[in-house]
């Protein structure tokens, strides 16, 4: 969308309060003011309260900060659309459910905190003043995605940016332009125009590889083809190292678009990895969407480099974003920095798995996240959940997603976290007995050695038989510690540097036992706001796993974690 012609709605708006959600009732979104002696409203949008746009509610006022319920957001904007134009309300994202109304008429909602959503407003706009009126709630309910507990703030709000969005009559609506499965030379082209209409000639063009293609629409107005690059000038693939992007313009004879794009195979071939047809490991790390120091949600391009720059310290060429969907400006910067890119939806442990709502809501949700970074290719994994119980339900519900991945997106590798998993005392041997694994292309595992789940034996003695047929990826490990507390490294209850780096140190030990293991990822980059962190002493309402505590500063774990992926890094990986 920011490649397309927009104006931004962000900024300052007016905000109205509504702990009961009764604004609905009061008619709050007509913005009405009294006409005669005997009329009042018993609300009133007024200057001097307001919130800014993009951003959480509970950041930017103290009387906020663990409010969950209803805020109305109110906008003034003037707009005069041209003869021969469409236009569509965009908003990157707002948690948890959106109520849109523009000049005191409904025009859609929205369900999900995380997901891009849109509303064609070419017949409700008006010419000259507008409001936009929005009923945010951020309750946390049993059928939700998240829902009742999840171990990160729940910052309610617009929390990224609205636009505008000004189209033809006859637009682009979808592109995608990616390798070819399989391929390292074939570029696959699909783009569908906004009206089933035959004939009109869509050309497509990459400069720096001299390839420039016109091809005419079918009769559902689509065109699909493949274009070889084999020849000089060859193209250069994406890699952690060599983060190459080409410029791509697609032309209509109504619109041109540009985007940046690269392109990289990713594939799975026994236990490995591949990248471009080259066995690769994943240093990664665990990262949440929110700026420590502000105690709030990133939302800016300045923030998301705050965050990426420490990815990129730790040496890592992989970040895993949990466990939702990230801000698109994330993503993109990620991708130009070399960083493999995790994606999941917040299927969040205690899910509502027999719930057909639900189930329909993360449909939705995947095919918003995946429709909207399908042309990443820095996202190498995509996720379908978090930790998850064992049932028949979550069986039934997390197999259909993954084969949606399958069916929306053959170019990616399909996962799914899980800490079903356990050390067998009689064997000598780590066993899992979630079968859902065997559906995935990687395997990935969380689990919290010496912290959550005692050491049954030395980490040196544990060896692993979890699908080896398969490449593993350690998903989540670590500790909590508070920065600059020292103390018994044997003694969880130190809540010490020494212990968190213990606990690392031992990890590090037992990934070598770990036969088809092709990435880590530890929990996590920052210390991170967790209401149910309630240690008064220690945590504060912090979960305090950071390998960075909230200020920034480097724990002695993070320094145990660079020198093993400095090693890795110089590892030459040998195709098995």
């Amino acid at each position: 969308v920011y490649n397309r012609e927009h104006t931004l709605l962000n900024g300052q708006w007016e905000a109205l309060v509504d702990l009961y959600s009764r604004g609905t009732k009061m008619g709050v979104y007509q913005n009405k003011t009294a006409q005669s002696d005997t009329e009042f409203y018993e609300y009133k949008f007024v200057d001097g309260f307001g919130l800014t746009v993009p951003r959480d509610w509970n950041s930017q006022r103290e009387e906020l900060r663990y409010y969950e319920s209803s805020v109305w957001y109110k906008k003034d904007f003037s707009y005069t659309l041209q003869s021969g134009k469409r236009l569509f309300l965009y908003f990157g994202a707002v948690n948890y459910r959106a109520e849109v109304y523009l000049n005191g008429v409904k025009i859609g909602s929205h369900e999900g905190g995380f997901t891009p959503f849109q509303f064609e407003i070419t017949d409700k706009i008006k010419s000259g003043n507008n409001f936009l009126i929005v009923h945010v709630n951020n309750q946390r309910s049993a059928a939700s995605i998240p829902a009742l507990e999840y171990d990160w703030w729940n910052y309610g709000g617009i929390t990224r940016d609205v636009l505008l969005i000004e189209t033809p009559d006859y637009y682009i609506d979808n592109y995608k332009i990616q390798l070819a499965k399989g391929s390292l030379t074939d570029i696959s082209v699909k783009i569908n125009l906004s009206e089933k209409k035959a004939g009109i000639p869509v050309m497509v063009e990459i400069p720096e590889l001299k390839i420039k293609k016109t091809v005419s629409t079918n009769s559902e107005g689509q065109v699909s083809f493949s274009v070889k690059t084999g020849r000089v000038p060859s193209l250069q693939c994406w890699y952690p190292e060599t983060p190459k992007l080409y410029d791509v313009k697609i032309a209509t004879p109504y619109e041109t678009l540009s985007d940046n794009i690269g392109f990289r195979s990713v594939s799975v071939e026994k236990a490995q990895i591949l990248l471009n047809g080259k066995p690769v490991f994943l240093r990664g790390v665990n990262c949440h969407e929110e700026i420590p120091t502000r105690q709030g949600r990133s939302y800016s391009e300045a923030d998301a480099l705050q965050l990426l720059n420490e990815v990129k310290a730790l040496n890592c060429n992989y970040v895993r974003f949990t466990h939702y969907p990230v801000d698109e400006k994330l993503i993109r910067l990620a991708e130009k920095m070399g960083l493999m890119i995790w994606e999941e939806i917040p299927l969040w442990q205690d899910i509502d798995f027999a719930n057909k709502k639900t189930f329909a809501l993360a449909q939705k949700m995947l095919a918003e996240i995946m429709h909207r970074d399908q042309n990443r290719c820095g996202i190498v994994l995509w996720s379908v959940a978090n930790e998850t119980p064992i049932s028949v339900e979550r069986n039934e519900f997390l197999s259909s997603l993954i084969q949606q991945v399958r069916a929306t997106d053959n170019t990616r590798l399909v996962t799914m976290a899980t800490d079903k998993f356990w050390y067998d005392e009689a064997s000598g041997q780590v066993v899992t007995n979630d079968s859902l694994c065997q559906q995935l292309d990687v395997v990935s595992i969380n689990r919290y050695f010496g912290w959550y789940t005692p050491w049954k034996t030395q980490s040196t003695n544990m060896k692993w038989k979890i699908f080896t047929d398969k490449p593993l990826i350690y998903d989540e490990f670590g500790g909590e510690s508070l920065y600059g507390v020292h103390g018994d490294e044997n003694r969880a209850s130190s809540w010490s540097e020494d212990y968190q780096a213990r606990i690392y140190a031992d990890h590090i030990a037992m990934f070598a036992n770990i036969p088809n293991l092709c990435g880590t990822s530890p929990w996590v980059l920052f210390d991170f706001k967790s209401p149910y962190r309630m240690n008064l002493r220690f945590q504060q309402e912090w979960n305090r796993k950071g390998l960075l505590s909230e200020n920034g500063e480097r724990k002695k774990a993070w320094f145990v974690m660079k020198d093993y992926y400095d090693k890795k890094k110089n590892e030459k990986l040998i195709t098995k």
